[in-house]
Parts: structure tokens; sequence; C-alpha cells
């Protein structure tokens, strides 16, 4: 496990950023179909009564059809807000016209929707730039998701787009792995989690 410093890590987003801008828009949503038909069949998303995606905005995953999905399935889906101090709760959403623009210009869920604790949670789709081998996540650098998931006993899954994939990727103390990582291929997970 490779350490870093907060540099490292702003050059590497900044590479993996301009990488995924420069996917060709046909093969972004060939991805993000595969994505969603892997998420969605996944056993733990079955299995799952209440799952936390995020809205992918940019170059992210597209997870509209994730939610459209998750919703025909009778599940409890939440989004996420972002709070002051770099927190974040989450929010039960049902339908588009309960979304609001949010901080970073990321829909949110309005004031009328129900919180939710993260111990009623069972699966969580967590954002990132992209994955390594370890299942370990560059996200944006906000650090919203590496305070949140402290303490969360649930299942934790992220997508990452084959191209993006890094073999590994540099770490700080509080960075930690999630438990499985699908690829348009691949799936990486670790094994005390299956």
């Amino acid at each position: 496990m490779a350490s870093c410093t907060g540099a490292d890590k702003a050059a590497l987003r900044a590479a993996i950023r301009a990488r995924a801008a420069a996917l060709d828009p046909a093969e972004r949503r060939r991805s993000d179909q595969t994505l969603t038909d892997r998420f969605l069949t996944l056993p733990w998303t079955a299995q799952a009564h209440t799952v936390l995606l995020f809205c992918g905005v940019g170059t992210e995953p597209d997870t509209r059809p994730l939610l459209e999905g998750l919703w025909r399935s009778g599940k409890r889906v939440l989004l996420p807000r972002c709070l002051p101090g770099r927190a974040m709760e989450t929010r039960l959403v049902r339908s588009w016209a309960e979304l609001r623009p949010g901080a970073y210009g990321i829909p949110e869920p309005g004031d009328a929707c129900p919180v939710v604790e993260k111990g009623d949670i069972d699966l969580i789709l967590v954002p990132a730039l992209c994955y390594d081998l370890s299942r370990r996540r560059l996200g944006q650098g906000g650090g919203y998701y590496d305070r949140y998931l402290t303490g969360f006993g649930g299942r934790t899954a992220g997508l990452c787009r084959a191209c993006l994939l890094q073999k590994t990727l540099p770490v700080e103390d509080h960075d930690r792995a999630v438990d499985l990582v699908l690829t348009e291929e691949r799936r990486l997970e670790d094994p005390s989690h299956i």
C-alpha cells in the first residue's frame, strides 16, 4: 500500500478526469449500460432493502437508470445530501420531482425527503473517479464518503470503467476499500464479504 500526499492525489485526479473526459460518448453510454445491468443483477442488490446511490454527474457513470431500476423493483432508494462541515446525510427519494440542485451542481433530495440513518442501509454504491485492483477508491477530494462510511456495517460497492481501473492507488490512513468493484467485465471483491 503506497503512501501519498495531497499533491499526489490532486495530480492523479487531474489525469483521471482528463482520461475520462476523452472517452467517446458512445463508448461511455455502452459502459454506463453495462455497469447498470451488472449492478441491478448483483445478488447483493437483490438482497438489499435499502440502497444508497449517488447522482452521477460529468464523466461519472450515469446512475439515473439505476435509480429507476431500483424504484421499479420496490427498493428504498436513498441519495446523499451535503451538509456544512463536509458532512452528509442520506434521504429517501421516491421520484425525480423530489430532487433539487445541491452542492457542486449535484442533484440532492429536497427537505420533504425523510432522513434515513446509516444503520438502516443495506448497500452503498460509493462514487469514485476510479478504483484500483485492491478496491480502493480515488474520490473527488471532499472526504464526504470517507467520513460517512466510518462505522458503516453494511455492504459497499463501486462502479469503475475498465479503462480507468488502476493497478494501485496512493492511499492515506483514512482511505477504506469498498467490498466490491464492478467494471464492464470484472468483479473484484473482498472474500470476507461474498
